[in-house]
């Protein structure tokens, strides 16, 4: 029984997708590893994508248009007023850490991530050549948390910037304002940039609430910059455009050192898709939305079923379940067991920082299907 659109749609059409999810593994492994959602493109980006390829218009990005429907959208979703002028196109989230703390740290300083997190923050420092500093999130009663006494001890210690992910991936975690407004603070009183990478907060789920960086308080705005891009939420990470927002003198100046070529690495179907996603595509994010808050509850019940042993935190944000699997006795990398004995693709615990060992990342934005059978190729591979 179909009890959304999207469980529609079948592995045999997604097997046909070149995308790295689908083609990184052998074809009998089912792929729930990589941040890319098993549902169709919304039909105003694929309308949007379609007539500039009618008209030929391939060339290079404009940030033209996209600035503004951003603006736009942040405004009306959370109140965040947003100049056009303040908003700025990159090529994707990643390369705007490292162009950003290419300016605004010197060799060696000091980078505060917490982890388990997203993996190319730790690798984007260390290429840098700056040195990470690790404030794990602490596990307490109702989930995952930031340790706020630990960031303040590493700002006191020389901090320099705080990569900071905002929902949290892999945990999946929103922030509270209260929690976000103390960082401000300290960033104010230390004088730490705040890269505050929020490109899953537009899948927030019912019941938790996102606050982007510079609308916290007046110290969290003079110290952050924001970057985030429509490609997760609306499934565009392969065309590739992202936007860094910068709301106060600080940021705006160190935004303004930046190299005037590096728009011109973002792709212009991705700010064509990302304009239309912003202007049109609410309704389909709606849709999207629903299906994930579904899944997360769905992936609950059939891990309380079929493997209570791995421990699961509901995630408040995004399409990601992160799996504490440290009582099954698999050693630091349960993914690689899966992926061995049970033929299915986690992303693996461990890349996501030492904190992040006897842990696996499953993507849960997929068929009900598919979910099913994820949970029995872990079931076998146990």
């Amino acid at each position: 029984m179909i009890e959304h659109p999207f469980d529609a749609i079948d592995e045999h059409l997604l097997r046909r997708r070149q995308s790295a999810k689908w083609t990184l593994y052998a074809p009998d492994v089912l792929p729930v590893w990589v941040a890319e959602m098993d549902v169709p493109l919304a039909e105003p980006i694929k309308i949007a994508l379609k007539d500039a390829i009618d008209l030929g218009d391939t060339g290079y990005a404009s940030a033209v248009g996209l600035d503004a429907a951003f603006a736009s959208w942040a405004r009306a979703e959370w109140g965040w007023d947003v100049s056009a002028s303040d908003v700025h196109l990159v090529s994707d989230v990643v390369t705007a850490i490292a162009e950003i703390l290419r300016v605004a740290t010197e060799r060696g300083d000091p980078v505060v991530i917490e982890p388990p997190v997203y993996p190319p923050f730790a690798a984007t420092i260390t290429a840098l050549g700056r040195r990470v500093v690790n404030v794990p999130l602490i596990r307490n009663e109702a989930g995952w948390a930031p340790d706020v006494d630990a960031i303040e001890r590493a700002y006191e210690g020389g901090a320099r910037a705080h990569l900071l992910c905002s929902p949290q991936n892999p945990t999946g975690v929103v922030y509270s304002r209260a929690t976000l407004g103390r960082i401000g603070d300290l960033a104010a009183r230390y004088g730490v940039l705040v890269l505050a990478d929020e490109i899953h907060a537009p899948l927030t789920l019912p019941g938790s609430t996102h606050t982007p960086m510079p609308m916290v308080s007046e110290a969290a705005r003079q110290q952050s910059v924001v970057v985030t891009s429509a490609s997760k939420a609306w499934n565009v990470a392969g065309l590739k455009a992202a936007v860094m927002v910068a709301c106060a003198e600080w940021p705006r100046a160190l935004l303004a050192k930046l190299s005037p070529a590096i728009p011109y690495h973002a792709g212009h179907l991705g700010v064509i898709a990302s304009r239309a996603a912003f202007e049109r595509g609410n309704e389909w994010r709606s849709r999207v939305i629903a299906f994930i808050d579904r899944n997360r509850r769905f992936v609950a019940d059939l891990l309380r079923a079929e493997l209570p042993a791995i421990g699961y935190v509901v995630p408040e944000a995004s399409y990601l379940a992160w799996l504490d699997c440290r009582s099954l006795g698999l050693g630091a990398d349960p993914a690689r067991v899966f992926l061995e004995r049970g033929r299915v693709a986690l992303s693996s615990g461990p890349t996501f920082g030492a904190e992040g060992a006897g842990f696996a990342r499953l993507n849960i934005a997929t068929s009900k299907a598919l979910l099913e059978e994820a949970v029995r190729r872990i079931k076998r591979a146990i």
